[in-house]
């Protein structure tokens, strides 16, 4: 089966091929841990965990690492600005430590919400303290850093591919740039991959800069600090997977900067590539507008269940978009992923209903309608294998599923039609089968008798018997030829 996905570092579409065979080194940017997720975060989670599905529908074991940012996410994209994690704990007026673990903890909540895979390696930037200052030391025995009043610098100048990955133009950038915020800095890409803690200050999360790290080691006192965002990743990524990656992955937003400055940093220390493939995903919108504080749309996943809406349902609002595309989420499209599920539910729960009466299961093996079954759980995942592309695949399942409607309950091969179901929730993630449980026995005793009354056209007491699946069992009645196919009302 094909494998190809948008390479951000080549511009192009590419075959898949892992450095080792079978195995796949992911990385994938996580959350810095300072708020809720929004919808739009969560999007880019739920893109990643068809990554990985897709990657073992094609037969590969995947050793996956997510970063949680709990330190060094500075609240600008310069090496300006407030720890992202200090600015939180002084919101809530707690410890920038408490604050982390709380929004981890949410984090994690809403991964197991959403039915998103648990990475092979959850790494918290502040357990990997050693390992960052380590890449320090490298950093600076090749060269490449320096260091000013207020931490130690990466020195873009020294790498000379740096804008490459994001096609920048460096000499444009500084002509346009209007206040430079740190005239020390020797090139305005430079970046920092150690903070100093700001003299007379004292931070929740700082540690002590190792003496051989700095330029003129401090005699009495010690020179506290903290590590820079974008060194975190490089240091975790490296240090579970080894200097080069098959996969790593993040928003397009990560591009000019993060994702620019992980490459300088990494490629500079080990003098090897560092990720073989990019995949970038797009922003989401929320009615055609950038998600911000002032407007109040960046809806969390509380928000959309307070209005009625499960985590599963936006999970499936999600798989309606390619991750290259820019989305946009309004709650119209929310209702028709939520009226999709519940559709896809309905025949999942078709599997109880199925059973044999002139054929089994192998003489309907060769039936055309049974051969389509089987066709369209390999179609779903070459859709998936095809830079991931879940709209072909849930247009795929869409007309399989309108098929099983419009052919008798003991025409459909069960053994496919289950094959299917599984095949959908490996690599889409939807539970459509821990969704769709059996109907009690009270309640199929129920459809027995109303056939029974509809047989001898007692129309009162089949109505009646109607009306009490509807009221003891939430179970709609729909009326096919050869007897009545049950459906979930909620």
């Amino acid at each position: 089966m094909t494998l190809q996905f948008h390479n951000t570092l080549t511009g192009t579409i590419d075959p898949f091929v892992s450095e080792q065979p079978n195995l796949v080194k992911l990385y994938t940017c996580g959350p810095t841990v300072y708020n809720y997720l929004h919808v739009g975060n969560w999007a880019a989670y739920v893109y990643w965990d068809i990554l990985v599905r897709t990657l073992r529908a094609h037969d590969y074991q995947v050793d996956r690492v997510m970063n949680i940012t709990d330190v060094g996410h500075l609240v600008s994209d310069g090496d300006d600005g407030e720890d992202k994690l200090e600015k939180g704990a002084r919101r809530e007026g707690k410890t920038a430590w408490e604050v982390a673990q709380f929004y981890t903890d949410d984090f994690l909540q809403g991964m197991h919400q959403l039915n998103l895979l648990a990475p092979t390696h959850l790494t918290r930037a502040t357990e990997f303290i050693p390992q960052q200052l380590e890449l320090v030391r490298v950093l600076k025995a090749k060269g490449f850093t320096y260091q000013i009043d207020d931490g130690i610098y990466f020195d873009t100048a020294a790498f000379p591919t740096y804008a490459d990955f994001a096609h920048l133009d460096l000499a444009a950038q500084k002509a346009g740039a209007r206040v430079e915020f740190n005239p020390e800095k020797r090139h305005s890409s430079d970046f920092a991959i150690w903070k100093f803690t700001p003299e007379g200050e004292r931070r929740d999360m700082q540690w002590e800069t190792p003496a051989d790290l700095l330029d003129s080691p401090a005699d009495t006192t010690s020179v506290m600090g903290f590590p820079g965002w974008h060194l975190e990743c490089s240091a975790m990524a490296m240090s579970l997977l080894g200097d080069t990656l098959d996969i790593h992955t993040g928003g397009i937003d990560h591009i000019p900067v993060h994702h620019t400055n992980e490459i300088a940093q990494s490629e500079a220390a080990t003098g090897k590539l560092f990720s073989h493939y990019w995949l970038h995903n797009n922003h989401l919108k929320v009615n055609g507008t950038k998600i911000s504080k002032s407007l109040a749309n960046g809806y969390t996943l509380t928000d959309l269940e307070t209005k009625g809406f499960q985590p599963l349902e936006y999970r499936m609002f999600v798989l309606q978009m390619h991750y290259r595309s820019e989305g946009n989420f309004t709650f119209e499209n929310l209702t028709a992923a939520q009226h999709r599920l519940h559709n896809w539910r309905n025949i999942a729960a078709l599997r109880h209903q199925t059973h044999d009466t002139l054929q089994d299961d192998d003489e309907k093996s060769t039936d055309e309608r049974s051969v389509s079954l089987y066709a369209t759980s390999q179609a779903v995942i070459e859709a998936l294998g095809n830079d991931l592309d879940t709209p072909a695949a849930l247009t795929i399942i869409d007309e399989a599923f309108s098929r099983l409607t419009q052919v008798r309950l003991d025409d459909i091969h069960q053994h496919a039609f289950v094959e299917l179901l599984e095949t959908i929730d490996e690599t889409l993630g939807l539970e459509l089968i821990a969704s769709t449980p059996d109907i009690p026995d009270d309640a199929k005793r129920l459809i027995i008798a109303r056939r029974q009354a509809r047989d001898t056209k007692d129309w009162q007491r089949s109505d009646a018997l109607r009306d009490a699946l509807l009221r003891d069992y939430q179970i709609a009645l729909r009326d096919v030829p050869g007897g009545s196919v049950w459906q979930y009302t909620d």
